[in-house]
């Protein structure tokens, strides 16, 4: 092959192109033209037997005159072709989503500071100028809020709503005035303070400073099918059957994502700033970044009000075929100490990599 000429090369792909066209329309197209492309298929055979390069040129020159009869390109050839380029990546993606990888918006702040969820950053200066901004949003997923009192005003309602199931709103009503903002409820609770029965003077910000978007994440939908769960992976999984956690309304089931602290047959105890497994401090590095009370962390707790693990004295131990997840963030987590455990079944992939925001986090999640 090294040293064969380029015209029998040419003539070889003429002829697998034309046995391809008889192949898909040997069905439907009329017996003179079906024959006319097996007189050419032949006509190209003994040509390249040949080998000779004027008769494969003529034989090339035919088939190109027929088939632009025969089998004329559609006018909208390259239309079709970007679509059903568009279509198959498209099919892949959703293989890839529904057995492979599947991205995870990180929503809360039970896990940081090993994960971020949406956090409000208020501010007393107006927002830095349009290409800062630009940047921030692109690098950090960061955006800015800036909204102002129109007149002497007192909050009555605020809602919220979403978008193509990604782009959350959150609507302002006062007694004068109605205002709209890109940005969760919650948040704007949380970190600004706006809820109803606030006030606010004639311009007196009301919400003012960054929005910082949740980390995003790619979770492992396929290894959990070879290797069970490990004590200590952060995991997520759906909410299914797991009567304590309250849904919105007509919302079945979300999907959570927690440290997995707890396999079948453990037995926990939280001794704030502590967590015990088996009567044994928790060894994992993870669980000891955790309790080292640095960079952020703050331990583990055992609030009054847990329905586990409520008192440095209480156990648990897991049934069969269930899992206790734990978030990061102890003192700010809704966990199975309120919910209770994690029925295997439920379970749906490892965390395996933050991909955006390109912050400090960025990278394999541990």
């Amino acid at each position: 092959m090294l040293f064969t000429p380029r015209y029998i090369k040419e003539g070889k792909h003429y002829r697998h192109a034309l046995q391809r066209l008889i192949h898909y329309k040997e069905d439907i197209l009329p017996p003179k033209d079906l024959a006319t492309l097996h007189g050419l298929l032949a006509d190209l055979q003994a040509a390249l037997k040949s080998r000779s390069r004027e008769k494969l040129q003529a034989v090339r020159d035919q088939i190109e005159k027929q088939v632009g009869r025969i089998a004329p390109p559609p006018s909208d050839a390259g239309w079709r072709e970007n679509v059903e380029v568009f279509l198959v990546a498209i099919v892949i993606a959703a293989g890839v989503r529904a057995y492979f990888l599947q991205p995870f918006k990180i929503p809360t702040g039970s896990m940081q500071p090993t994960l971020f969820g949406i956090v409000g950053k208020p501010s007393d200066t107006s927002p830095p100028n349009l290409l800062v901004r630009a940047f921030e949003m692109v690098w950090l997923g960061r955006h800015y809020v800036d909204l102002e009192a129109k007149d002497d005003e007192v909050v009555q309602e605020v809602h919220e709503s979403t978008y193509l199931n990604f782009f959350t709103f959150t609507r302002i009503g006062t007694d004068k005035n109605s205002y709209r903002l890109f940005a969760p409820r919650d948040t704007l609770q949380a970190y600004f303070g706006v809820g109803p029965g606030r006030s606010y003077h004639k311009g007196e910000p009301i919400a003012r400073g960054a929005i910082d978007t949740g980390d995003q994440v790619f979770v492992d939908k396929m290894s959990y099918h070879f290797v069970n769960p490990r004590r200590g992976d952060v995991f997520v999984f759906k909410t299914t059957d797991i009567r304590r956690i309250r849904m919105p309304p007509g919302i079945a089931s979300q999907h959570y994502i927690k440290r997995l602290a707890g396999l079948p047959g453990d037995t926990l105890r939280i001794d704030a700033p502590k967590l015990f497994i088996d009567g044994k401090e928790a060894e994992q590095s993870v669980f000891q970044r955790v309790m080292s009370c640095q960079n952020g962390y703050r331990g583990y707790s055992d609030p009054a009000g847990a329905l586990y693990l409520s008192t440095p004295e209480e156990t648990f131990t897991l049934p069969p075929r269930t899992y206790f997840a734990l978030g990061d963030n102890s003192y700010q987590s809704s966990d199975s100490r309120y919910w209770g455990v994690v029925p295997e079944q439920n379970v749906a992939g490892k965390g395996l990599f933050v991909y955006w925001p390109f912050s400090k986090r960025w990278g394999l999640i541990r």
